[in-house]
């Protein structure tokens, strides 16, 4: 079906989002081929090279079918900033719009993608290491009332249990001498922008997901995660502390059963669906909510791209 003629003035951007394992990988390829569409990745964990099965990274058939961008992008030993992501999510989104095809930005980062629909102003500030290396010999609780102090407005919008997060906070205000949140002021992009997320039943989308790490540990995830660390990456890095990697480390150094890691895997990953819905709560009202069981799901979306070349 060919791209419909969009009358708003502004370019479109189809988001569609939703917690690990509802299925989005499969609605996303259906509709970039049923209108010309090309993938921007909004997954932080598809970033890095050598990651492909415990991070369900699409295959190489379907890369070969629909064109992805922000994938296989950097190593795993490199850092990837917030504002590095946005920079070159809007880059290929505009690239996408300008040869007239849709562009769909798909993920379950919630972060990454309120970064790019709300126009997030990201501090261009490049990691400090010796900084770093200082407030990480800092307590959580101290991290926590330090940020409160210096920038109460970022402190309540930030996981204070997490202390990746609050240490790059501390480390860009440290570093330009504001508070983050006056350099964060947000500027919408100039795009028509349509937001789709996809939920199922929470005791199905466990069943998926548990059936997903078996295929994974099926598929060769252990070996991947061995080379991985014989490579000579490290389990503090961004990058092998994600899900489906760091539950490895007990079992590689021979505390663990194969069969604990893939529980654990399970149980982190049931988890993490539950936090991510926090981070599309703020969006709920720009977000249509669809069924991802629905069997005309795809007719229902489609419906919904149309509708984006009526509206004024």
């Amino acid at each position: 079906m060919p791209l419909p003629k969009f009358t708003s003035s502004l370019p479109p951007l189809l988001v569609l989002l939703g917690p690990t394992a509802v299925g989005k990988t499969d609605l996303s390829l259906q509709l970039a081929q049923r209108f010309q569409g090309e993938i921007v990745s909004a997954d932080s964990r598809l970033f890095y090279r050598g990651l492909d099965i415990g991070t369900a990274k699409p295959t190489t058939a379907e890369r070969t079918a629909v064109a992805h961008h922000l994938i296989d992008i950097c190593n795993p030993d490199q850092t990837l900033t917030l504002g590095d992501y946005q920079q070159m999510a809007y880059a290929a989104i505009e690239d996408i719009q300008a040869r007239g095809k849709l562009p769909l930005l798909v993920g379950g980062t919630g972060q990454y993608i309120r970064a790019i629909v709300e126009g997030w102003g990201i501090p261009r500030v490049a990691p400090q290491p010796a900084l770093r290396a200082l407030l990480e010999k800092k307590s959580r609780e101290e991290l926590a009332r330090w940020l409160t102090q210096l920038d109460p407005v970022k402190a309540a919008e930030t996981d204070l249990k997490n202390p990746r997060r609050t240490i790059r906070a501390l480390e860009v205000i440290l570093t330009t001498g504001l508070p983050l949140s006056q350099l964060q002021a947000k500027k919408p992009p100039p795009y028509h922008i349509v937001q789709i997320g996809l939920h199922r039943d929470r005791a199905e989308l466990y069943q998926r997901i548990d059936q997903r790490v078996d295929n994974m540990l099926a598929e060769g995830l252990e070996q991947e995660v061995r080379a991985l660390v014989t490579a000579g990456y490290d389990w503090s890095l961004p990058s092998m502390s994600g899900l489906g990697y760091r539950q490895f480390a007990p079992y590689l150094a021979g505390e663990q059963t194969l069969a604990e890691v893939a529980e654990r895997i399970k149980f982190e990953t049931h988890r993490f669906v539950r936090h991510q819905q926090n981070w599309f709560q703020p969006d709920d009202a720009r977000i249509i909510w669809l069924p991802a069981a629905a069997p005309d799901l795809l007719e229902q979306v489609s419906e919904i791209v149309l509708s984006m070349s009526n509206e004024q």
